[in-house]
Formats: C-alpha cells, sequence, structure tokens
C-alpha cells in the first residue's frame, strides 16, 4: 500500500473515529441520564419500534448507496439518480408504517404504541435526504464533515431528550431525542457538503448501480431482519422490561465497538475500492484492518465484561442490574466484529455482491436455527445462541478470502492471537481486584487504569505489532496537523 494511500486512510479513519466516539459519548450519557429518569418498560417499547424502522432503513441505508462508493467513474448523473429514487422509496416506506401502526400495537398489545411508531417513523423520511450525502462524503474521503454534523445533532439531541424526561414526557423524551439528532445531522451534513442533487435522472444509470447493489440490500436485510428478529420475539413472547433489559445491556459494548468499527469500515470499503484491482494490497489492508481493531477491541470488550456488575449498578442503578448476564455474553459477541468487517469490506470491495448474498444466506439459516432452539427456553438462551453464530460466522465470513485474498481463518487468527492472550490476561488480573471487597467507584478507580496500564506495558515487553504501528500512525497524523 504506497505511503499516501496509507495516511490518506488512516487520517479519514482517525476524523470518523473522533466523530462515532464525541457523539457516541454525548449519546451514551445521555441514555444513561435518560435510563435513570425513566422505567425500563419505555425502553421497551421504543426498542419494539426501532426493529420495524432498522428493517425498513435498510431500503434506504444499504444498496444503492454502497454501490455509489463501489463504482470507479460515478458522477452526478449516478449520485442525482439515486438521490431520488431514495427520496421516493422513503416516502413509500413511512405511508406504510403510518398505514401499519396500528396492526403493530395490536401484535404486541400495547395501544399507545400507535402514534409511537407513526412519529418515530419519520426519521425514514430524514435518511431520505441524508443518504446520498453520506455516500458522497463516504467515496471522497471527507470524513471531517461527519465529525461536526453528528456531533452538533448528537448534542442538540440530547439538550432535547433530557429536557422533555426531566418534564414528565415519558416515553416521547426518547422520540424527541432520536429524531432531533437524525434531522439535525442531516441538515449540517447537507448545510456543509457541497454537492446538491441535479435536474437529472437516469433510468440506464440506476439499473447499472442496482445490478450491484441490489445483492447488497438483500444481505443488508437479511442482516437486520435477523439481527432485530430475537427482539421482536422477546416483545412478544417475554415482558417489555425483559426486552429492555436484553436491549439495555448491548448499548454498553456496541457503544464501543461500532465507535471502532464504524469508523474502520467507513474508511476500509472506499480504500480497498480504489485498490480492487491489486488482490495484494487489499490482502494488506484486510490484514491490517483484523489485527489493528481487534488490538483496540478485545481488551475494552474483555475489560468491560469483567466489570459488568460495578458498571452498571453504578451508571444505571440497582433496577437494572438483570441486564449484567446479557451485557457478559454480548462483550464476547462483539469482540469479534473487526474480522467480520474487514473480510467482508474485502468482499464488496472487489465486486463480489453475490458472493457477499450467499454468506449472509448461509449464516442466516444457522441463525434462524439457534433462534427457533431457543426462543421458548429463556431471553438468556437467545442470548448465547447469538454468541455461539457469531463464532460460526467468523468461519463463513473468512471462508472465500482463503481463495480471493490467500489469508484464511487460520492466518486471520494467528494475527489476532497476541492482542486476544494478552487481553485475557489482563483481563483474569483485572478481575481479582472484584475480590478485595471495595465499593463500586473505588474498584472502578483500580480496575480501569490498571488495566490499561497492563495492556499497555504488555504490548511493548511482547512486542505487539498492531501497538508499534498504530502509535507511530498517531504521531504521524499529530505532525501533520
Amino acid at each position: 500500500m504506497s505511503a499516501s494511500i496509507k495516511n490518506k486512510a488512516f487520517s479519514n479513519m482517525l476524523w470518523r473515529f473522533m466523530e462515532r466516539s464525541g457523539a457516541q459519548a454525548v449519546a451514551f450519557i445521555v441514555q444513561i441520564v435518560l435510563a435513570r429518569l425513566l422505567a425500563p418498560e419505555a425502553f421497551g417499547i421504543i426498542a419494539i419500534v426501532t426493529v420495524f424502522i432498522n428493517i425498513l432503513q435498510v431500503f434506504i441505508d444499504s444498496g444503492m448507496g454502497n454501490a455509489l462508493i463501489q463504482k470507479k467513474n460515478a458522477d452526478d448523473l449516478d449520485f442525482s439518480s439515486v438521490f431520488y429514487f431514495n427520496m421516493t422509496v422513503c416516502i413509500v416506506l413511512y405511508g406504510l408504517m403510518f398505514a401499519a401502526a396500528p396492526f403493530i400495537a395490536d401484535f404486541y398489545s400495547m395501544p399507545d404504541l400507535t402514534p409511537v411508531v407513526r412519529v418515530l417513523s419519520l426519521m425514514l423520511i430524514i435518511s431520505g435526504v441524508r443518504n446520498i450525502q453520506q455516500a458522497y462524503v463516504s467515496r471522497n474521503l471527507m470524513f471531517k464533515r461527519f465529525f461536526y454534523s453528528t456531533l452538533i445533532g448528537t448534542v442538540l439531541a440530547a439538550v432535547v431528550g433530557i429536557t422533555m424526561a426531566y418534564k414528565g414526557f415519558g416515553v416521547w423524551a426518547v422520540v424527541g431525542q432520536q429524531l432531533t439528532h437524525s434531522a439535525s445531522a442531516a441538515l449540517i451534513l447537507w448545510i456543509t457538503v457541497k454537492w446538491r442533487p441535479k435536474l437529472m435522472f437516469s433510468l440506464e444509470r440506476l439499473k447499472g448501480l442496482f445490478s450491484f447493489g441490489w445483492k447488497l440490500l438483500v444481505s443488508a436485510l437479511i442482516d437486520t431482519v435477523y439481527t432485530n428478529l430475537r427482539k421482536m420475539i422477546i416483545g412478544k413472547l417475554y415482558t417489555a422490561s425483559d426486552l429492555a433489559f436484553y436491549d439495555r445491556a448491548a448499548h454498553f459494548p456496541r457503544f464501543i465497538v461500532f465507535n471502532i468499527n464504524t469508523s474502520i469500515d467507513s474508511v476500509l470499503l472506499p480504500t480497498m475500492s480504489a485498490e480492487q484491482d491489486d488482490k495484494s494490497r487489499v490482502r494488506a489492508m484486510t490484514r491490517r484492518a483484523i489485527k489493528s481493531s481487534t488490538y483496540l477491541m478485545m481488551p475494552c470488550m474483555v475489560g468491560l465484561a469483567v466489570c459488568a456488575e460495578p458498571v452498571v449498578r453504578l451508571i444505571l442503578t440497582e433496577k437494572w442490574l438483570p441486564c449484567v448476564p446479557f451485557l457478559r455474553i454480548f462483550c464476547f459477541t462483539y469482540a469479534f466484529y473487526p474480522i467480520h468487517t474487514a473480510n467482508l469490506n474485502a468482499i464488496k470491495a472487489i465486486g463480489r455482491s453475490d458472493l457477499f448474498l450467499k454468506l449472509e444466506i448461509l449464516k442466516k439459516i444457522v441463525g434462524l436455527i439457534a433462534i427457533v432452539s431457543t426462543m421458548w427456553i429463556s431471553v438468556l438462551a437467545m442470548a448465547y445462541s447469538a454468541l455461539a453464530v457469531s463464532v460460526l460466522s467468523q468461519l463463513i465470513n473468512s471462508w472465500p478470502n482463503k481463495k480471493l485474498l490467500k489469508y484464511s481463518y487460520l492466518d486471520q487468527f494467528k494475527d489476532m492471537l497476541p492482542q486476544i492472550t494478552l487481553s485475557l490476561g489482563m483481563g483474569a488480573v483485572v478481575y481479582c481486584v472484584s475480590f478485595i471487597g471495595f465499593g463500586d467507584i473505588p474498584t472502578l478507580l483500580i480496575q480501569i487504569p490498571l488495566g490499561g496500564v497492563l495492556y499497555i506495558a504488555g504490548s511493548k515487553l511482547f512486542k505487539i505489532d498492531s501497538f508499534e504501528y498504530l502509535f507511530s500512525m498517531i504521531k504521524g497524523f499529530l505532525r501533520r496537523k
């Protein structure tokens, strides 16, 4: 990989990481405040609604946007055609949600769900405005724009959500917070990004993009339906509180993992796509992404798992303690997301969306078997099944790259092994602190810095490659600034 491409990719990854970290940090704090002010049932209601919105969101966010990023010579005609197509889809989807709201409420035996569905579904239309701007930013590696739009939008949403919660609006505080975030981020991105849709449309161009994008869209749809299926079932078979504990537990590891994973994912696809004709470079990028992201994610997930109980009790209060077992399971489920992201991006970048779709179908067949086998047992059993499926999915996602890139799962696991071993060793030492018998705050004040010192010291002692790489890249980034 040339130095200029590497530096540009790393610089954009840092901007994306800062954007995600800043925005998610603010959003995370807001969610903590709201969780302390509102009952778990309120979050269970929102979780039910967002299941349906997330599924429909796939038709807006997936497929065509990725096709624009992957296409070598995408121009204004391509972008404008997709913009008008997406806006039409958004309006139709919102109409469907508006009409379906009473039926969703009846299905879950929650009459008050109807207005929540109709108002929160406005996010679908907002996404239509924002989606192509995001594709333009990603294609041109202008991730600094995301930093401003997302961070400002998150702060404004925080003010709205917390104010409404204190005023006693209940579940509507969460609705207001999410809508404000989506609308303000879209508006700021629209103002800061110069691209505007032109009065032009080409059905022929749309067909060309669709030939690549539809497979990714179907893949994303399958993945989103599957990902949200557990929540749909929990909301129906169990209580809103059970769903809230399950969903809230995922927020902690997701906050950490998605900041890192989204930063790498956003930059990796356009960077790999630019080098798609050189398989050795794509392989090098895939390998570096797996090693670096595992180095960052693994200690965070292990550390959070061993500190789960005091973290939940201190941040969310005693009423949320039932989510601790789920939190620990999700930490290990999300810990290996880098291997999924890197392998799938490599497959997309070299234009094998057909293979991408086949992998998704295979993984979801395995996942559905796991869901059906555990849904009648307990919510905890369903969480364990998600962990098992995540492990099997690593093997499935990496399998094609053994041939495409000459980079097998065994090679990938060897690249991750030093980070995994060091993280587990650090976690074992940190966990022992909990037996001293201190309160939650003193325990965490010892565990967190101790874990960080042990991990960094171990990285230097054992000469972990990713530590040296990330340290040198950050120094170079700061020197240029």
